[in-house]
């Protein structure tokens, strides 16, 4: 609280002379009150949800003795997409022996490039309920263009895709494709 402190006069000369007295002023119920308002509105305020995105992840097999399904796609009933620097998507629908540069095609992330890409590759497709898209981002590739890509998975209702890294030979390709320098490319294994 505050306090004033108040002397008794003094008989200097008949006149009476205050002197100004400091103050001293007791901070306490303000802070009370500051934490009092902090609390509340901790209290109070809601908190923004964090956005996430709900993968499809396959389920476990129950039975260990059973054996897994083969894993292996056919060429002609996927399409495998690399994304790249510069917002550039390059796709392909080979192995590793017939992938070339000239093979490895280049489009856009709008409705005239990759979307018809992918919706070409499905209506050619030997077996279309079993049509696979299989996503590779590189270590150029940016995270908006891999949302792009994953919405695009929506838009032309590709129910089956999976994201993996590229292979060796893919990165070889991809390399001398963008014309990235560095290391040597490296043979192409499977």
């Amino acid at each position: 609280m505050a306090e004033v402190q108040v002397q008794e006069k003094g008989a200097k000369g008949g006149k009476v002379r205050s002197k100004k007295q400091s103050t001293r002023v007791d901070m306490t119920p303000m802070v009370d009150l500051g934490f009092l308002l902090i609390t509340f509105f901790m209290f109070t305020t809601t908190f923004s949800k964090p956005n996430v995105m709900d993968l499809g992840l396959p389920a476990k097999p129950k039975d260990k003795d059973k054996k897994p399904p083969p894993t292996e796609i056919k060429l002609s009933n996927s399409i495998s997409l690399l994304l790249g620097k510069n917002n550039k998507i390059y796709w392909h629908q080979q192995d590793n022996t017939s992938l070339t540069d000239q093979n490895l095609n280049e489009t856009s992330f709008d409705r005239e490039g990759i979307r018809k890409v992918i919706e070409q590759a499905k209506a050619n497709a030997a077996d279309r309920s079993k049509f696979t898209v299989i996503i590779k981002p590189t270590d150029d590739a940016v995270y908006k263009n891999f949302v792009d890509i994953l919405d695009e998975m929506a838009i032309t209702k590709s129910e089956q895709y999976g994201v993996t890294d590229l292979k060796p030979w893919e990165k070889a390709i991809y390399d001398r494709k963008v014309g990235n320098s560095g290391a040597p490319a490296a043979p192409a294994t499977k």
